[in-house]
């Protein structure tokens, strides 16, 4: 590379003499080819009487006793000048100024031009100042990359910071870690793969959802790699003149050839390799042409041996089956959302330069968060950390968590918000409703938390997760969350005879559910059949053009089927809730007194019908302390108080 841009310095350098070159022979023949006409004093003086002077300049002469004055006259040419010299007198000068006020023809006067010096000064000089400038800047642009001419270069980073960036940083990628450990195997050691005759694949394509550790594992591939590293952005390679994305595809695997064996990683790939000719109007000719030159480099009639790229996307669905064939893209490797023992080594990874109390448990934090990605998990402990400056304490406590997890799932609370008396009311029925279907359907999720403090667009909000991850959904367990959906609704129309739009999202989701039980699921009365296909056009979205295998008939049973199966959970959540009417109060009770209410008190209430003692405060830990006499109570903390008074 350093060998490339000397050679380029000096290309540079031999254009830039050429081009001083021609400018002084231009600068010289505009001076040679200049018609200068000699006259004598008085000859100037007639024309000056006849007016046909237009303007003069008088310079002193070095070392000489005269001026020389230089004009044009009305019939010069734009080429032609006069000169003549006239002896050093101030008569002949007041003579000549006379004449210029009689006649009105301008007179300047200037330095002496006759010496070289003068002459290099005022006329080379300027000339040199700005060839000198114009290579300095031309200079700068070579050095910085030459930006101005690199539309047609690759924009691929070669080793990037990745720093630190290794497989113990990637943490609950167990199978992932050893699907992409045999690339940086072979890149190692090839001969151990070749001598068993396998094929290693020459690009290996991360699909998962948003913040799984796609570009993570992708970096941590690079630290553990000791061989070059591209990365470039899938959008890098499309620009707006058609040609521009091809070329830098070239270039990036020329660079890549030369420095192999090496690692390319292209983020968000969907950028360039969606499908082509597809959407409204045709394809995009750009992106098009830049995917086919992707293409043809991958496995093409060149060999790219030694070149393995990695690329990233979490929508699969839209890139171009070309781009997904053996020989290509051979390997898929799903990063999908981390389970419970996952997540908690996650945590532990993003938990090592924070303080915790000793009252928070990773383990406990992992199971309150099921469906979080590890940057929804790092972004958790985040927060919690901020709130704890914010309180100004020493570590991070429970209460901290469990305000992060909530602001992550649906933002920070608006405790300024004022809602009447009357709103407050229906808010504290409509999340009851929840938490009563939550604690008496068999298959329904724990109820953790319920709140009737406003946050993001929710009024109030009940946090129900699974007893245990499943990852198959049985048709009893889709009818208790649709009925688990229905709870607010049914509260509200059992204890205020009135319904709100409180329930639009309840409604919403349990609509979804309920279609694709039946178009989907085949859990329906039409049997077993797929009526519908969630893969919809590219460009115009999934469920714009979603596929539709049914006539208008079939279209009217599925709505009818929709609708029976939401009216079955809905009149089952009224009978639940009406069983259990007075729980439904005392809980809507407590939630407008105390506005929160945990897992545990929730279950505290459904058994005693009353809330449990609040906890003590360390004020009143103290106090007990030193009643019962215990020694060096006032330098325990609050969790050492408790252990000590048996609390």
């Amino acid at each position: 590379m350093k060998k490339n841009n000397n050679q380029n310095r000096a290309n540079l350098f031999s254009y830039f003499l050429f081009f001083a070159f021609i400018l002084l022979v231009i600068y010289f023949y505009g001076t040679m080819n200049r018609q200068v006409h000699q006259l004598t004093f008085n000859e100037f003086v007639v024309a000056a009487e006849n007016s046909e002077i237009e303007e003069i300049t008088i310079s002193p002469r070095s070392n000489v006793a005269n001026y020389r004055i230089t004009g044009t006259k009305e019939n010069y040419e734009s080429n032609e000048i006069f000169s003549l010299t006239i002896p050093l007198s101030d008569r002949t000068l007041d003579r000549i100024m006379d004449l210029a006020d009689e006649h009105e023809f301008a007179v300047t006067t200037s330095a002496d031009r006759s010496g070289i010096m003068a002459a290099l000064l005022t006329g080379i000089l300027p000339l040199m100042i700005m060839i000198g400038l114009l290579f300095w800047i031309f200079t700068r642009q070579l050095n910085n990359g030459n930006k101005s001419f690199d539309f047609g270069k690759s924009k691929a980073k070669l080793n990037p910071d990745t720093e630190g960036a290794n497989f113990n940083s990637v943490a609950g990628l167990t199978e992932e870690k050893e699907e992409v450990q045999e690339l940086i195997d072979f890149l190692k050691s090839p001969k151990k793969f070749q001598k068993m005759g396998a094929r290693i694949p020459k690009g290996v394509l991360l699909v998962g959802p948003p913040g799984t550790g796609k570009t993570l594992l992708a970096k941590a591939v690079a630290g553990e790699a000791n061989v070059p590293f591209y990365f470039i952005s899938g959008s890098d390679f499309v620009e707006l003149f058609v040609g521009i994305g091809a070329s830098r595809v070239r270039d990036m695997f020329q660079q890549a050839k030369q420095n192999a064996p090496c690692l390319i990683f292209i983020d968000e790939i969907d950028a360039v390799g969606r499908q082509r000719g597809t959407g409204l109007g045709g394809g995009h000719d750009e992106r098009e042409q830049t995917l086919n030159q992707l293409l043809t480099e991958m496995d093409g009639f060149g060999s790219n041996s030694g070149i393995i790229i990695i690329a990233a996307t979490n929508r699969p669905d839209v890139l171009d089956p070309a781009l997904l064939r053996p020989g290509r893209f051979d390997r898929q490797v799903m990063v999908n959302l981390p389970d419970a023992k996952a997540r908690e080594q996650i945590l532990k990874v993003h938990a090592k330069n924070k303080i915790f109390t000793k009252t928070v448990t990773l383990k406990h934090i992992a199971a309150r968060t099921p469906g979080f990605s590890g940057a929804d998990l790092e972004n958790v402990l985040n927060e919690s950390a901020l709130l704890a400056v914010r309180r100004n304490k020493e570590a991070i406590s429970m209460k901290e968590i469990d305000e992060g997890i909530d602001r992550v799932m649906a933002g920070p609370a608006k405790v300024t918000k004022k809602i009447t008396d009357k709103e407050k009311n229906r808010v504290a029925i409509h999340e009851a409703g929840h938490v009563i279907l939550g604690l008496k359907l068999e298959n329904a999720k724990d109820v953790h938390k319920v709140t009737i403090i406003p946050r993001g667009h929710a009024m109030g909000y009940a946090l129900m997760l699974p007893k245990e991850e499943t990852y198959i959904a049985t048709k009893k367990e889709l009818e208790d969350m649709i009925t688990g959906y229905m709870g607010g609704r049914a509260a509200e129309e059992l204890k205020l005879d009135d319904i709100s739009a409180g329930a639009h999202n309840d409604i919403e989701e349990a609509t979804k559910i309920a279609r694709r039980m039946v178009t989907e699921f085949g859990m329906s009365d039409l049997g077993p059949m797929q009526l519908e296909s969630r893969q919809g056009d590219v460009f115009l979205g999934r469920d714009y053009n979603k596929t539709k295998n049914f006539s208008d008939t079939v279209a009217f049973e599925i709505d009818q089927e929709v609708r029976k199966i939401i009216e079955k959970s809905h009149k089952r959540a009224l009978q639940v809730i009406k069983k259990n009417e007075n729980l439904l109060m005392l809980i809507a009770e407590s939630l407008i007194k105390h506005e929160t209410l945990t897992k545990e008190q929730i279950e505290y209430l459904a058994e005693h019908g009353e809330m449990p003692k609040a906890e003590m405060t360390l004020k009143e830990l103290k106090a007990m302390a030193k009643e019962k006499g215990i020694k060096g109570y006032t330098k325990m903390t609050e969790d050492e108080l408790r252990k000590e008074l048996d609390i």
